[in-house]
This record gives C-alpha cells, sequence and structure tokens, in this order.
C-alpha cells in the first residue's frame, strides 16, 4: 500500500478520485485504523495510541481520509506501528486464539477469523490503490522494484482504443436484455 504513494505529490495521495472521495493517503489511514482495532482491541491488546473508535457516529467515515493538519509522516508512520503492534499480538498467539468484535453480528471469533478478514480488507483497498495511482500516473504493479511506469502514451492509447473497439463490437453483437 504505501509504495503507491510514493512519487505522487501532496495534492495527488489527498485528493478525491472517485464520487465517494476515495484516495490513496485515505485507504492507508482506514486500513491502519482498522487493523488496530482488530489486531488490538478484539484481542484485548488495545493499540496505545489514542485513535477514533469504531462506535463514534460522528467519526464514521473520517478514516477515509487524511485532514489538512494530519501529515502523510503521521498517517504512514501510524501505519507502521499499526503493522508492529498487529505482529505483537499474532506472534504469541495460537490460530484458535478467541477474540471478541464487538461490531459484528457474531462476534465471538477466533485469530485464523482476523486473520483472513484482515488480509481479505488489505487486499481489496490494495485494489482500489491499484486503480487510483494507474489513473494518477499511470503506474501499476504490486510493489515498487516491480512497477509499471512510464508507458509510452502511444501505446496506451492504442490498447485503450483496442479494448474500446472490442467492448463496442460485443454490445453490438449482444442484444439488450434490460427489462427482459
Amino acid at each position: 500500500m504505501l509504495w503507491k504513494l510514493d512519487g505522487l505529490s501532496e495534492y495527488d495521495v489527498r485528493r478525491p478520485l472517485t464520487s465517494t472521495g476515495t484516495n490513496l493517503l485515505g485507504l492507508v489511514k482506514h486500513l491502519s485504523l482498522w487493523e488496530s482495532g482488530y489486531f488490538g482491541e478484539v484481542f484485548d491488546r488495545p493499540f496505545p495510541e489514542p485513535l477514533p473508535r469504531w462506535d463514534d457516529a460522528e467519526a464514521r467515515g473520517a478514516d477515509m481520509w487524511a485532514t489538512e493538519h494530519e501529515t502523510r509522516e503521521q498517517i504512514t508512520d501510524r501505519y507502521r506501528r499499526v503493522w508492529e503492534h498487529s505482529d505483537a499480538t499474532i506472534t504469541p498467539l495460537a490460530i484458535d486464539s478467541p477474540g471478541y468484535v464487538p461490531w459484528w453480528p457474531r462476534p465471538n471469533v477466533m485469530l485464523f477469523n482476523i486473520l483472513v478478514h484482515t488480509l481479505t480488507e488489505t487486499s481489496r483497498h490494495a485494489g482500489h490503490a491499484d486503480i487510483l495511482r494507474e489513473h494518477l500516473d499511470g503506474s501499476t504493479g504490486t510493489a515498487a522494484e516491480y512497477a509499471i511506469t512510464n508507458r509510452d502514451a502511444a501505446f496506451l492509447q492504442a490498447q485503450h482504443a483496442k479494448i474500446e473497439r472490442a467492448a463496442e463490437a460485443a454490445a453490438d453483437a449482444t442484444p439488450d436484455r434490460i427489462g427482459c
């Protein structure tokens, strides 16, 4: 997630790129706050820094974007500290260690459930970050060392046009099924 911020301006990491305001720095902030809860509060090992609570209705949604008073460094450094805290929770526990997620309908869980949930959530938001970063500067890839950057504009335009032609041809060849 963090490499998706590399080389981008302060504006580009914060700017809303979807109708709901999704942005790269907000995704990192969101993941850090929720991971701190899942591997903290759920296993009675609260993260040692003050963070918004999951049940604070006024703070709902504030984890998805950074205010002008929050720095990129504050958010990314907290994400790294959350990793350390999560590791300190995961390492000593057995995979079937019990936890309690008060915001879930079935709150009694095992470490395994939280590992799968957190991995799924991180993967989902990493996919969002991939698309946002590609939208910003064309960079794609799962890690900085494998990033594909600075593709030739002519190649990208040709690729886009080829895919657009295929979509149009498929639409023309397929009867409209709306209302069937």
